[in-house]
């Protein structure tokens, strides 16, 4: 929509318990959907929207009935929302589209917004040299997976994908610091990206790693989005002119 802003934000991690109380943060994050909405033209949410969430058939968890619904009310006013599968909600299908009228991305996007290229992505596995991780990230993702979760009755599996959440780095209230632009996997990974032929990305935006960054180099721009856990609020925002990044401890 021209001449409104287009915000980021990801890692609310809506469902954990632990550190701040659930309902407190999903609540945040309903009042800045409503702050944000009065000049949003879209909303990108880019991963880790919930802390767990698998869609059975039939089923869906239960719970974020108000961030549901806001979400629905955006797209009913015009307002572009999209939101992309994390590690921790890696299984959505088909519900968040249907009844609220979001656009799910599986993967990372390059997209033109405002005249500017942005490239937009949860940031799983992107630039890690750990096998194992980039393994087990496969696995997770794979249609075998999927088909042998859907098999377990939604009473156990919801609690399984509950328990394997609560042995997460961010349920321990471990956070990892700034490694270093060699070390972090991300930066890294913006670096191969815009090395590649006729690449004319300037915005790169992430989430996944649970701490706010700006980085400049080169005449483009990387930012990794805070996490609504150890942060009130962590977004970006772009006016037409500027990315911003705003974090609110």
């Amino acid at each position: 929509m021209e001449g409104r802003k287009t915000y980021f934000a990801s890692d609310f991690h809506l469902g954990l318990a632990g550190g701040t109380d659930p309902h407190e943060r999903e609540q945040r994050v309903i009042s800045w959907l409503d702050r944000v909405s009065s000049d949003a033209g879209a909303i990108w949410l880019l991963g880790d929207v919930f802390d767990f969430w698998w869609e059975y058939r039939k089923v869906v968890p239960k719970g974020f009935t108000r961030f549901l619904g806001r979400l629905a009310a955006l797209t009913d006013r015009g307002i572009e929302v999209h939101i992309f599968t994390g590690n921790h909600d890696m299984w959505m299908k088909g519900y968040l589209a249907e009844e609220c009228g979001v656009t799910i991305h599986y993967g990372p996007l390059v997209t033109e917004i405002g005249g500017e290229i942005f490239y937009l992505a949860h940031g799983e596995g992107l630039g890690s040299r750990s096998i194992g991780g980039r393994l087990l990230f496969a696995v997770f993702r794979s249609r075998t997976a999927r088909v042998l979760f859907s098999a377990i009755h939604p009473r156990w599996g919801v609690a399984i994908g509950h328990a394997w959440s609560k042995h997460s780095r961010l349920a321990k209230h471990v956070s990892l610091p700034f490694l270093g632009e060699e070390r972090e996997d991300l930066i890294r990974h913006t670096r191969s990206v815009a090395a590649g032929e006729g690449c004319q990305t300037k915005y790169y935006i992430y989430g996944h790693r649970h701490l706010p960054l700006t980085f400049d180099e080169e005449g483009r721009r990387m930012i990794i989005l805070g996490d609504w856990f150890s942060c009130r609020e962590s977004y970006a925002v772009y006016d037409g002119r500027d990315l911003t990044l705003v974090t609110v401890e």
